[in-house]
Order: C-alpha cells, then structure tokens, then sequence
C-alpha cells in the first residue's frame, strides 16, 4: 500500500540502524575528537601549509612517506619511545634535567612539541623554517655541565643529530608495529632520507638518508650512552605521569607499547624487563586497538578542521 501524503516513507530495514548509530555515535566521536585535541595540543592552533600558500606543500608534500606516517595514531607510541631513548644520552639527559619544565607541566610540553611536529610536517616552507629557528633560539639558552663534568650544549649538532635520529627511528619503528597500513622497505628508506632535511636545517651532523646508515650510526653511538641518576627519574616520570583520570589507563597502553620497542640493552640498564609473553598477547593487541581508536578520533578532528577552514576561507571571500 503507497504511503499517504503526510506520512514519512518507512526507513529501509538495513539502512535504520546504521543511521540511527551514526546519528549517536557522530556527536561522541567529535566530542572526543575535541577532548584528545585539547589534551595534545592544547589551545595551539592546527598549522597547514595550504592556509597560508596553497601553491607551497611544505618540506614534504602529500605524497610523502612523512605525511603518511605522522598522520597515524602510532605517532603516540613512537613519541614516548624516542623520549625514552632520548635519555639514554647522558648529556642530552643533563639537559633535559636541568632546563627541561616537563615536570611542571607535562602536558603543556607535550602541547607544545606536539604543535611543533606538525608545523615541520604539515605547514608552508616559510613555517617550518621559523618553527625550526624559534627551537634553535630557545637551545642556545640550553648550556651547562653534566653530573660526569662534560660540558652540553643543545645546540651541539652531535646532541641535534641523537635527538633527530631517536625520533625518525622511533616514529618509524612505532608505524611499523602499530600504523594502519603496510611501510615496504623503499618507503621506510624514503622516510628516513626525507627527514633527514629537518636535521640539515637544525645544524647537526650529517643524518642518516637510509635504514642502514640509521643502524650504523646508533651502532657507533651505543658506547656514549648509558643510564644516569637524571636517566632514572626521567623514565620513571614518563611511565607515571600526572595525567588527567581519564587519560592514564590510555597512556599506560601507549607506554607498555613504547618500553616493548625499546632496545633489549635499553630496558636491561633502565630495569623495564618484558616477559616473553606480554608483548605479542598483551601489549600489542591492546595498543593496536587503542591506536586505531585514535585513529578514528583523530580523523574527526581532522574533517572539524577542514570544515572550520572551509567555512573562514568562505566567510572571507565573501
């Protein structure tokens, strides 16, 4: 029987369900699109190359390994891991330990490293280059003597290039294990190569353009590093930060995941010993749902963004 003028056709019996969950679950998603957004970079606005210069894609581009990669959830992961790594180094820890506010303020840290990170990766040439020169400013306040008597300096290209090489190595080894999609071996080499330009424009020494000059160079870095006193406190932090209630059982999944891809020699010194078992039957199932639950997230906040973008670039053509 043909529905009447003023009744509603019936809703297809497949279609209902899926709408009525999208209807419910849409508001959700963008409030916790919202909340992690707040959470990880704070007030700090998304910087994009194509709201300043559409015609300049930046340092990498969209067709990019880097794009590809720093757009995963597994970014979380990898960032703990390489600040994890990063201590490792006695002079980049004394420098950490002494001029470092992560203590005081975790997460405006993670905000501002956070922004920092996207702006190299996702903002015009012109961005990029002052972001980098803004960090490089604030390194030369960055100066003093290590617990063993050397002297540091943040701006010395050997501690810029231990640094750079612990976050390409970590960010890529976290995509690998927890990204969403494959990385063959071409992209991974690609990836290290194109962020070795970031490494170049900070002044440090000659970085790595491949996974085997990656490997080299942390082989001939292994005899400088060691655990310190500073190193302790700094792990120790990291794997019990003052985070928001909601946010720790989150955050002890991402830093299981990070201690798990840390070098064996690495955790035996920092006494983070993994039992056989727990990586492949804990760990990385729970941290492998959770990054493609950030994913899903974090892909909500992205269409918020661009909608936003849309709508001001209407509202001043208009």
């Amino acid at each position: 029987m043909p529905a009447r003028a003023n009744e509603a056709p019936p809703l297809h019996p497949l279609r209902a369900p899926g709408q009525i969950a999208s209807l419910v679950i849409a508001p959700v998603r963008r409030r916790l699109a919202d909340e992690l957004t707040q959470m990880v970079v704070g007030d700090n606005q998304p910087v994009r190359a194509a709201d300043e210069a559409p015609e300049d894609d930046g340092l990498f581009g969209p067709d990019s390994v880097t794009w590809r990669i720093h757009a995963d959830a597994a970014m979380f992961a990898g960032g703990v891991r390489a600040l994890m790594l990063q201590t490792m180094h006695p002079l980049a820890m004394a420098g950490i330990a002494e001029h470092s506010h992560y203590r005081a303020d975790p997460l405006g840290r993670l905000a501002n490293t956070a922004t920092w990170v996207g702006t190299v990766t996702y903002g015009s040439t012109r961005q990029a280059t002052e972001s980098i020169a803004v960090v490089r400013r604030v390194h030369e306040r960055v100066v003093g003597t290590a617990p063993d008597g050397r002297p540091y300096a943040a701006n010395d290209p050997h501690l810029l290039t231990w640094v750079h090489h612990t976050l390409v190595d970590s960010f890529l080894r976290a995509y690998r294990r927890y990204g969403a999609g494959p990385l063959t071996e071409a992209d991974a080499n690609r990836y290290v190569a194109e962020q070795a330009v970031i490494a170049d424009l900070f002044g440090g020494e000659p970085a790595a353009r491949s996974l085997d000059e990656l490997r080299d160079w942390f082989h001939a870095e292994r005899p400088e590093l060691r655990a310190t006193r500073q190193t302790g406190e700094a792990i120790r932090f990291l794997l019990f930060p003052p985070l928001p209630i909601p946010a720790r059982g989150p955050y002890a999944v991402v830093a299981a995941a990070a201690v798990t891809m840390l070098p064996r020699w690495v955790r035996r010194q920092l006494w983070l010993p993994v039992l056989p078992a727990v990586e492949p039957f804990v760990v990385r199932p729970a941290a492998t749902a959770l990054t493609r639950t950030l994913d899903w997230v974090m892909t909500a906040a992205r269409e918020a963004a661009d909608r936003d973008a849309a709508a001001a670039h209407d509202a001043t053509a208009a």
